[in-house]
């Protein structure tokens, strides 16, 4: 493994009923944003759960900053994960949902309190913090997940479909955010989506998982204009006609 991967998942497979991940192999460097783009069932989830240790695998290994990652206690895990329906405690504040994780780390109050304040105003969320979940947007939802999140500061940020939804002005407002968010925390940050625009308006690279096996990785740019294999071409070609008739209706 390179030094400078911050995840390295080395011929990992995974079986859960019917559905297998197969072989999968990446390299995601450390401070890059990396999507993992690919339609519904790909096993988009499953893979990202499977990068935080959530599954061992039937056969390789997950390396999260030289190590496997199953070998640490969860809660020793240097990551953080936002799922797509945040997963807010719905009895708990604004406050109390950010602070939960850093009460069962043990972080010292003072250090704590210092991160929130720096995590809120970044965020935005100041006026929200004695609010519960059931009263916020789904934009407000999202950026208190961040924050519970990002107040471990954790080397690697995963997320599961974070903007799905998400009205259009609310995601054009969280693409600036998270931007905002890596170049002030630096961490390394893998997505899953299934929107092409989005893959390639925040990730560097954009691994295709079609079927639970990786079909090709690419810089963001490039995604149109790779060699890959046909029912990779079409199903690349596909999403590039739907973009263009939607564009065109706009």
């Amino acid at each position: 493994m390179k030094k400078n991967n911050m995840v390295c998942v080395n011929n990992f497979s995974l079986a859960l009923g019917d559905f297998h991940l197969n072989q999968i192999c990446l390299d995601i460097e450390e401070g890059e944003i990396f999507a993992i783009l690919g339609p519904t069932g790909a096993g988009k989830t499953v893979l990202l759960e499977s990068i935080a240790g959530i599954y061992e695998g039937e056969k390789g290994v997950v390396f999260l900053d030289g190590k496997r990652v199953c070998d640490s206690a969860p809660n020793k895990r240097d990551l953080a994960f936002v799922y797509q329906d945040y997963a807010l405690f719905p009895h708990m504040t604004v406050m109390e949902n950010i602070k939960f994780g850093l009460k069962m780390k043990k972080i010292d109050k003072n250090k704590g309190n210092e991160r929130i304040n720096e995590l809120i105003t970044l965020l935005k969320i100041e006026h929200l913090m004695n609010r519960y979940p059931a009263n916020l947007s789904g934009g407000e939802k999202q950026r208190v997940a961040l924050a519970r999140a990002l107040v471990l500061n954790p080397k690697l940020l995963l997320m599961d479909e974070p903007f799905s939804a998400l009205d259009p002005k609310t995601k054009e407002q969280m693409y600036q955010l998270i931007k905002k968010i890596h170049e002030a925390f630096g961490c390394t940050i893998i997505f899953i989506t299934h929107d092409f625009n989005e893959a390639q308006r925040l990730a560097f690279r954009i691994g295709i998982l079609i079927g639970g096996s990786i079909r090709g990785v690419c810089e963001s740019q490039a995604l149109f204009h790779g060699n890959m294999e046909k029912d990779v071409e079409d199903f690349l070609i596909r999403k590039e006609i739907n973009m263009k008739m939607v564009s065109n209706l706009n």
